[in-house]
């Protein structure tokens, strides 16, 4: 497994493992081991996906049975919307902790920006979230500090404080590619991580890709990890499936050509969750 190295010189792995949506407990303790068996290194959680002491209980276990240790471990976290404004990121951080039962996190996220549908003052809600992660990481509490389904307009206050955003975590995969906002992140410095890399496996049923696969002799979830990884994105593919967990990270041994990267390129789109920053409701 490689590294990137984000805008403040800190490596961070270039594939990880997602959590959305694993059940607390048994499901996503024996989850966090598996995915930390087979050579996963980042672990991106968020507060509510109500899971966190489980991962953190699966961190634990896996460091005590010298699977892994915490300093190699690279564990993110998100404040969500109603949390967001300074006292209440600052509270949520500390939560987070304590769930995970770890006193730092190698990235704190804003899990979704304020917006102008929702919110009048939606860019001062947003610099004061921003001031409580620059405050933390200000103090060593986190390593490095981001966002999370922030487009441009969104960016424009945060990149001109005192600490540019290191990440935007975004809803990418061959038929959402968001080209828009990643080549603004990619001009601005910001590493773009992807979520839901296969579109919770809505990319599975694209005729296109199952071709693309198997001339590679691969499945399509193992395409759509590597077309990310090949445009310097960070895919954060999830499963509960030890079997899947580890083809997910198999994806080493295969380099997606550049015709056929021109070819997921032109894809039209297809398959995304419809979850816009500008048009949500929670």
């Amino acid at each position: 497994m490689g590294y990137k190295v984000l805008n403040n010189g800190i490596p961070i792995p270039e594939i990880g493992y997602g959590t959305w949506q694993i059940p607390a407990g048994e499901t996503a303790v024996n989850s966090i081991k598996a995915a930390l068996s087979c050579g996963y290194r980042l672990i991106d959680g968020a507060s509510v996906y109500k899971n966190q002491t489980s991962i953190g209980l699966g961190i634990a276990e896996a460091i005590k049975e010298g699977i892994v240790k915490r300093e190699d471990i690279f564990l993110t976290s998100k404040v969500w919307n109603k949390d967001r404004g300074y006292e209440g990121t600052i509270a949520a951080f500390e939560k987070s902790l304590h769930d995970f039962g770890v006193d730092y996190l190698d990235l704190y996220l804003i899990h979704w920006p304020a917006s102008s549908h929702r919110f009048e003052n939606w860019e001062e809600i947003n610099l004061e979230t921003w001031k409580a992660l620059t405050d933390l990481y200000k103090a060593g509490r986190v390593r490095a500090i981001g966002v999370s389904n922030f487009e441009p307009q969104h960016l424009t206050a945060l990149i001109k404080t005192e600490v540019m955003p290191m990440v935007d975590q975004l809803e990418i995969n061959p038929g959402n590619q968001q080209i828009n906002t990643v080549e603004y992140c990619r001009k601005q410095g910001i590493q773009v991580e992807a979520w839901s890399p296969n579109g919770s496996g809505r990319m599975l049923c694209s005729k296109e890709l199952q071709l693309l696969a198997a001339k590679y002799h691969k499945d399509v979830a193992q395409l759509c990890v590597r077309w990310a990884m090949q445009n310097n994105i960070i895919p954060l593919p999830r499963s509960v499936m030890p079997a899947r967990i580890a083809s997910n990270f198999d994806v080493q041994d295969f380099t997606i050509s550049e015709e056929d990267m021109k070819a997921i390129a032109s894809l039209e789109p297809f398959g995304n969750s419809g979850q816009r920053p500008d048009e949500i409701d929670f």
